[in-house]
C-alpha cells in the first residue's frame, strides 16, 4: 500500500501540471500519512529539505553552470569551432566532424547537453545549411553528439548523482573522461557512415585553408579556451583542489579570459542571475529528492521494490543489464536530473549488495540516462536541435536513431565489460 501511495501520489502531481520537485514533496507527505501520520513532522520535513542542498560538494553546481555560462558569452564557441576547423575542414563532410569535437572540447565547459546544443547549434547548423549539408541531418548530428557534455567532466549530472549515492565528485568526474572519447568515436563511425548516403553532404566542399599567419591565430585563439578543462582535470587528479574548488577556479579564469583575452565580454554581461536561475531549479530538486529519499528509506520502499531483483544479486552482469534497462524506459519519459535523484536511492543498495563499484555503476547510470535527451517524447536536446534547425521534430528523428542505437549499445556493452571504464580509471588515478 505505502508503494501504491509513494508512486500514484508522485504520477498524479506530475499528471496535473506540478513541477517535479513539488511531485516529489507532495508524495513524501502523502506516503508518511500512510505511514501513521507521525513521521509528517513539518520540522522533519523542512530539516530534511535543508539538508538536501546544504552540502559543500553540491555547490561545485552552481559554479560550473556560471563558468559555463560566462564562456559561452565570452566568445569561446566561434574559437572552438575556428580550431576544429583548421584540422578537419577539407576531409568529406569535414564541418561534421568539426561539430563533433567541438561539442566534445565544449562539453569540458558547459556540462550540460542542451546548453551546449543551443550555443553550438546556433552557429554550426547554420553554417552546415550554407555549405549544402542536409538540414536534417545536420541538426540529428548537433542533437546526437552533445550527448558527450553530461558525461565529459564537469558534468552536472555526474555531480548530483555523486552527492546523492555519496561518491566523490573527482572519481565520477575522471571515470566520465573514457565514456565520453567513446561517444566521441561512435559519433564520427555513424557521420562517416551517413557521408556515403546521397544528398547528406555537398559533393565538393567549399574549403578555404587558412594561411600560417591565420593558423597560428586561430590555434593561439582557441588555447586559451582548452586550457581550462586542462587546469581542471589536473587540479583534481593531483588533489590540489576539491570539485568545488575547480568550479570556483573555472569561474575566475572565464571572467578573466572573457574579459581581458577575448574582450567580446562586458562586466553587464556577466550572467549571475541567469546561472543563479538554473542553479536554483536543481538545487530545489535535489531538495525535494531528499525528502521524498527520507521517506523511502524510512518506509523501506528501495527494498521492497527490489525485492523481486534480489536474486540478481550473484549475478552482477545480469543485474547491470535490468537495470540498465529500467533506467533507459524511465529515461524515455523523465529528464536526466529527476531521473538519477529519484532512482539512485532505489538502485544503490542492490549494486552495493552485488560488489558493484558505485562510481562504474554511476557513469553507466548517468549515461544510460543522457539517453532519454535525445528520444521522443521527452527529448528535449531534440528540440533545442529542431528549433536552431529550423527542423520538424517528425524529421529529425529518423537520422537521429542510427546515433540513438549505436549509443545505447555503447551503454548495455560498458555494463556488461566494466573494464572498459574501471581501467582508464585507474590510469587518470580516479
Amino acid at each position: 500500500m505505502i508503494i501504491a501511495v509513494f508512486i500514484a501520489t508522485m504520477l498524479i502531481g506530475i499528471g496535473i501540471g506540478l513541477p517535479i520537485a513539488m511531485a516529489l514533496l507532495l508524495c513524501a507527505v502523502c506516503t508518511a500519512l500512510a505511514m501513521g501520520g507521525g513521521d509528517a513532522n513539518p520540522t522533519i520535513i523542512a530539516r530534511t529539505l535543508m539538508q538536501g542542498s546544504d552540502s559543500v560538494t553540491m555547490m561545485a553546481l552552481p559554479f560550473f553552470v556560471l563558468a559555463g555560462e560566462i564562456m559561452n558569452r565570452g566568445g569561446l564557441t566561434k574559437r572552438i569551432i575556428a580550431f576544429c576547423d583548421v584540422f578537419l575542414g577539407r576531409i568529406r563532410g569535414g564541418l561534421g566532424y568539426v561539430t563533433i569535437f567541438a561539442c566534445l572540447m565544449f562539453a569540458a565547459l558547459v556540462g550540460s547537453a542542451v546548453a551546449a546544443c543551443a550555443a553550438l547549434g546556433a552557429i554550426l547548423i547554420p553554417m552546415m545549411v550554407r555549405s549544402g549539408y542536409n538540414r536534417e541531418e545536420s541538426s540529428a548530428l548537433v542533437a546526437s553528439a552533445n550527448l558527450v557534455a553530461p558525461i565529459m567532466p564537469p558534468s552536472v549530472p555526474m555531480i548530483v548523482y555523486g552527492v546523492s549515492a555519496g561518491v566523490s565528485i573527482k572519481s565520477m568526474f575522471m571515470a566520465g573522461i573514457a565514456p565520453a572519447v567513446y561517444l566521441t568515436i561512435i559519433a564520427c563511425v555513424v557521420w562517416f557512415l551517413r557521408t556515403r548516403k546521397e544528398g547528406v553532404v555537398p559533393s565538393v566542399e567549399d574549403f578555404k585553408a587558412p594561411t600560417p599567419k591565420e593558423a597560428v591565430r586561430i590555434f593561439l585563439g582557441g588555447l586559451w579556451a582548452l586550457l581550462l578543462p586542462v587546469i581542471i582535470l589536473v587540479g583534481l587528479h593531483s588533489g590540489k583542489f576539491t570539485a568545488t574548488e575547480a568550479g570556483v577556479i573555472a569561474c575566475v579564469y572565464a571572467i578573466l579570459v572573457g574579459l581581458l583575452v577575448y574582450r567580446e565580454m562586458k562586466l553587464k554581461d556577466l550572467v549571475f542571475v541567469s546561472a543563479a536561475k538554473t542553479s536554483a531549479v536543481v538545487m530545489f530538486l535535489a531538495a525535494a529528492a531528499n525528502v521524498a529519499a527520507y521517506y523511502m528509506t524510512v518506509s523501506r520502499i528501495p527494498q521492497l521494490l527490489t525485492a523481486g531483483l534480489e536474486g540478481l544479486v550473484d549475478n552482477p552482469t545480469l543485474l547491470m543489464i535490468v537495470l540498465m534497462l529500467i533506467v533507459v524506459v524511465v529515461g524515455l519519459a523523465m529528464d536526466v536530473t529527476p531521473s538519477i535523484l529519484i532512482l539512485t536511492p532505489i538502485m544503490l543498495p542492490l549494486v552495493k549488495a552485488a560488489g558493484i563499484s558505485p562510481v562504474y555503476f554511476g557513469v553507466c547510470f548517468v549515461l544510460m540516462n543522457v539517453l532519454g535527451l535525445t528520444s521522443p517524447p521527452v527529448g528535449p536536446v531534440l528540440n533545442v536541435a529542431c528549433a536552431a534547425g529550423n527542423v520538424k521534430m517528425d524529421k529529425i528523428i529518423p537520422p537521429t536513431m542510427p546515433y540513438f542505437l549505436t549509443q545505447t549499445a555503447l551503454c548495455f556493452l560498458l555494463a556488461i565489460f566494466p573494464p572498459l571504464i574501471e581501467v582508464p580509471l585507474k590510469w587518470f588515478g580516479g
